[in-house]
């Protein structure tokens, strides 16, 4: 009777909670195993064998095989459960250190306390089961959307009730900021990540993300979804503001038009599934500059100079369209430098233009004064884009001679008056770095060594205020110089400056 009842819970089980019946099988045997543990005084190791056909079951006393070097003190750790290998091989010559020797004991009956312990570790044993299927069934789907029932929320974070008995978990910090959730609501997520744990959460998905943004345009965009489109980038500003990057694989086909919808109902069912964010669709562009310009919309750029050491942008702006361009706290500039992987730097157009204009009146003297030239021929120099006069040895003289007004002879003057003035520059530039000495300000900065200090004269930077005004970039190229050592010393140099400011205060 004992046998049958084993196999009618065996079979409920695993039929009510959809699980394999060897798991409930096996929590059936670590129950009774348990239950045999428990009757015995000493410690032992106990297993039990249950026949899957019948019902009846078998337990087995056993003892693990050690070696003498697990001897503590000329005794085993737990002798109710452990056996030295050369006693185990006297019965058996086979067993090796780590092998179980067994014995069967009499089983402990399928009574009700047994029925209990084995409920308890089925329960165990089947929370594990059904975890571990979550896993397997949402591994292959990270990446994609998920919709869920609200089921409860703790401190800002939400868990999402995805039918099945699956839940998903939304931390505080992936969710929309100040967005209205309340229990029952269904709600869109972006399948973060999906981990195997012993407890608590598994499916973590997030509302902030900017792959949900291409998602739901891949939801509510057919062309997107079909592949006609490409969504190449997003960027977000959760519940506020976002920029998407589209391109069309089909020349006919308007990329932006499409994603927008007739009368703008794509793009608005996407803003209303994230809380009303509005959304700018930019154009893709493989030329850079022209993506940073399309990314930069509304706001219209006058000009731009690209750093590709730096992989920045100079962005000039008109004055008026200043405050568009860089947005409310900076979201703009922002999400355009996320959305393009550029680092921008917004500028008033009318400031650069006052300081290129300066710059070429600089440039101009030089070639005047280096070159022995008139006005004249040092501004066609200028225009033709030469900045300094060591450019000159390297533009070939067939380029020069068809400048006009421009003939062998004043070419080959040119060349030889700029090697001239490279030359003296160069000697200029040694005796400066040889008589270069560092301020007593620097030669005692903290973290500061003579060696160093030196160095930095030789490159200009002689007193702690030529290096408070540096970038960690600039120090990077000095010997034995890292990121963070650059970092501290700038720092240490500008801490003058914040003392001044606390005084003013």
């Amino acid at each position: 009777m004992k046998n049958k009842e084993i196999l009618l819970v065996a079979d409920v089980f695993a039929n009510e909670k959809d699980i394999d019946k060897e798991i409930v099988f096996q929590a059936l045997e670590s129950a009774l195993a348990a239950a045999a543990i428990k009757r015995h005084e000493n410690q032992i190791n106990a297993r039990v064998e249950i026949d899957r056909d019948t019902g009846s079951y078998i337990t087995y006393r056993r003892w693990e095989v050690v070696s003498a070097n697990d001897e503590i003190d000329g005794d085993l750790e737990f002798p109710d459960s452990q056996a030295l290998v050369e006693v185990a091989q006297m019965d058996d010559p086979d067993v090796e250190t780590g092998d179980f020797i067994e014995e069967e004991i009499d089983s402990v009956d399928f009574c009700r306390i047994a029925a209990q312990t084995a409920k308890q570790v089925i329960i165990q044993k089947i929370r594990e089961a059904e975890r571990k299927k979550i896993v397997e069934a949402y591994a292959d789907r990270v990446g994609e959307l998920v919709t869920g029932v609200v089921k409860r929320l703790e401190k800002g974070s939400i868990y999402l009730d995805l039918g099945g008995n699956v839940e998903a978990y939304i931390a505080r910090s992936e969710m929309i900021p100040r967005e209205s959730i309340r229990i029952g609501d269904r709600v869109r997520g972006y399948l973060k990540e999906v981990r195997s744990e012993v407890r608590g959460p598994q499916l973590f998905v997030s509302r902030s993300a900017p792959e949900l943004l291409i998602a739901l345009f891949r939801l509510e965009v057919p062309e997107v979804g079909e592949g006609l489109i490409d969504v190449l980038a997003a960027a977000r500003d959760p519940g506020s503001r976002a920029k998407i990057a589209v391109r069309s694989n089909d020349p006919r086909l308007d990329p932006v038009g499409a994603c927008v919808g007739m009368r703008g109902s794509r793009v608005q069912a996407v803003s209303n599934e994230l809380a009303g964010e509005r959304v700018d669709i930019i154009l893709w562009n493989d030329n850079d500059a022209q993506f940073v310009i399309n990314a930069m919309s509304p706001a219209e750029i006058d000009a731009i100079v690209v750093d590709e050491d730096k992989h920045s942008m100079d962005v000039a702006v008109a004055s008026d369209n200043l405050s568009q361009a860089i947005g409310r706290g900076g979201q703009n500039v922002r999400l355009a430098t996320e959305l393009t992987g550029w680092e921008l730097n917004v500028r008033d157009a009318s400031d650069t233009d006052a300081s290129s204009g300066e710059d070429i009146a600089k440039i101009k003297q030089a070639f005047i004064e280096q070159l022995d030239v008139d006005e004249e021929i040092a501004d066609v120099l200028v225009e033709v884009g030469l900045s300094n006069v060591g450019e000159i040895l390297y533009v070939p003289v067939e380029d020069m001679l068809e400048i006009e007004g421009f003939d062998e002879e004043l070419v080959e003057a040119l060349r030889s008056r700029a090697k001239d003035a490279v030359l003296i520059n160069a000697i200029a530039s040694e005796e400066a770095v040889e008589t270069s000495e560092p301020a007593k300000d620097l030669l005692e900065m903290e973290g500061m060594d003579d060696e160093l200090a030196h160095e930095l004269a030789a490159k200009g930077i002689v007193t702690m205020e030529d290096l408070a005004e540096q970038a960690v970039d600039d120090l990077l190229d000095f010997p034995a110089m890292d990121e963070e050592k650059a970092g501290k010393l700038i720092m240490k140099a500008r801490e003058p400056w914040f003392a001044d400011d606390q005084g003013e205060g």
